[in-house]
């Protein structure tokens, strides 16, 4: 009766080993399936927001439309949360701030090859961080001084050619550049 006992118990382990390794397998799948997921969100590049009447700017609370000049926009956080700026100069300086560059992603300014000045077209919306800028032009946007933004580098020359200012690239752009564009002292400061 004893090898009985002995057996049976054996049998036990062997099942409970088996049932807890299925187990295992299921909790590791929906784990990995979890992450690819998350990653995969994450790596997906976001599509543009129209800006519309009555939005306000993230940095400063202006109301958006109501200035010429490119504007700017960003996600941000797990969700995702669209934050729209009333220029590419407060876009920027909102972004440069420590505590929000890691958070921030898929960045879009206007292309003003593409975009009327007075008041550009949402469906010429581009990625910044591709993007060329023109910092110190006689061209003002909400506030006053702002950033030209443009998807290639030969427009952005020749913008600065007509209209004055220096081409940056995205990585070029500083808060010393944000703060040493012509009269931008005189200007209501964000």
């Amino acid at each position: 009766m004893a090898f009985s006992l002995k057996e049976n118990c054996k049998d036990w382990n062997h099942k409970m080993r088996k049932y807890l390794s299925v187990v295992l397998a299921i909790v590791f799948a929906f784990f990995i399936a979890g992450c690819s997921s998350e990653s995969e969100v994450a790596s997906t590049q976001l599509t543009p927001v129209a800006f519309e009447y009555g939005d306000e700017c993230h940095l400063c609370g202006m109301a958006i439309t109501a200035f010429p000049g490119p504007k700017g926009e960003l996600f941000e956080g797990r969700q995702k949360n669209v934050r729209k700026f009333c220029s590419t100069r407060d876009l920027m300086s909102w972004y440069l701030q420590p505590e929000n560059k890691p958070n921030s992603e898929s960045l879009f300014v206007h292309d003003m090859a593409k975009a009327d000045w007075n008041k550009p077209d949402d469906s010429h919306l581009i990625p910044a961080k591709t993007a060329w800028f023109v910092a110190g032009s006689e061209k003002k946007g909400a506030m006053g001084p702002t950033l030209a933004s443009f998807s290639s580098n030969d427009e952005a020359k020749k913008f600065a050619a007509t209209y004055g200012g220096n081409v940056l690239a995205f990585s070029d752009i500083t808060f010393e550049v944000l703060n040493n564009q012509p009269s931008a002292q005189h200007h209501h400061a964000h």
